[in-house]
């Protein structure tokens, strides 16, 4: 469904008020048409049908990304992850369930930009299991509303673990978490005194004769293996491998910025991307053998 809706993408600050403007013009659904189209895209596919149902719900998305605004991360980034989970929500979405699409789409979209936030606040994820997720979400919430300090007290961390239902213990750790700061490996002297940050001591065994001649050979192997690999794609599918893991400037591309030049959302981006490398792993097996 994403790889045909051509939904306007929120790309930069610039553009961001501008796309907020065009989506608030759309126009909104009457329950009986929301309905009428819902039914003719999950019986014909009609991805027309699909395209207004999205349309219609952008500024739901909008709302529900300006109130994760605090994390940090761009406005835009969280806006188009919530329109990730709205098109997933209208691809499941059952009128004959009998409740609105607007109602449904809400977790679809909560979803996708949780999962952005916990991937991108922090080099190091905060919460992988799904009780860690809603801890970190909801200690955030209750802690601004407890105190505006950096840490939380033993008697504020006893209170949310009430308040939550979980131990103190959990509590204490996810804020250590959340309260964390990201060490860089390389320290910055701005004020010209010597300093011993991690890469200073960090092993290194990359120039290890042996090694360098392992890695030789073996960097030979996988270029062949790779040049064949690639010739299996398609225009399409190389230039997106090629920008997301084989950048000639050393910078890969994001999903959302293949998604502004294909015109197509970012998780088709990534469905792409997945089908390709699966062709050149078994490409690469072939080979061998």
């Amino acid at each position: 469904m994403t790889h045909a809706l051509t939904l306007p993408v929120p790309s930069s600050a610039g553009s961001i008020e501008a796309y907020i403007q065009a989506a608030q013009r759309a126009p909104l659904l009457s329950e009986e048409d929301e309905f009428h189209l819902a039914r003719q895209f999950r019986e014909t596919g009609d991805l027309g049908a699909a395209r207004r149902l999205v349309l219609s719900h952008l500024r739901l998305v909008i709302s529900v990304a300006r109130g994760y605004l605090g994390y940090g991360l761009p406005h835009a980034d969280l806006i188009q992850e919530g329109n990730v989970g709205l098109m997933k929500a209208v691809k499941r979405f059952d009128p004959a369930r009998g409740i609105r699409l607007v109602s449904f789409a809400l977790h679809w979209i909560k979803a996708e930009i949780h999962e952005y936030i916990l991937k991108n606040w922090r080099l190091v994820k905060v919460a992988t299991t799904k009780a860690q997720r809603k801890l970190f979400f909801n200690l955030r919430r209750l802690k601004n509303s407890l105190t505006h300090e950096a840490s939380l007290s033993s008697a504020q961390m006893m209170t949310i673990a009430e308040k939550l239902g979980v131990k103190p213990e959990e509590v204490r750790e996810m804020e250590g978490r959340m309260s964390a700061r990201d060490l860089a490996l390389e320290g910055q002297a701005d004020d010209g005194e010597e300093i011993f940050a991690p890469i200073d001591y960090l092993a290194d065994s990359r120039y290890e004769p042996t090694r360098v001649i392992e890695s030789r050979d073996y960097a030979r192997l996988q270029d062949e293996g790779l040049h064949d690999a690639l010739k299996v794609l398609d225009a399409r599918s190389r230039r997106i491998i090629e920008a997301r893991w084989l950048p000639a400037d050393g910078g890969a591309a994001t999903l959302h910025e293949l998604a502004a030049e294909f015109q197509v959302s970012a998780e088709r981006i990534r469905q792409i991307e997945v089908k390709a490398l699966q062709k050149m792993r078994q490409s690469i097996k072939d080979g061998k053998k």
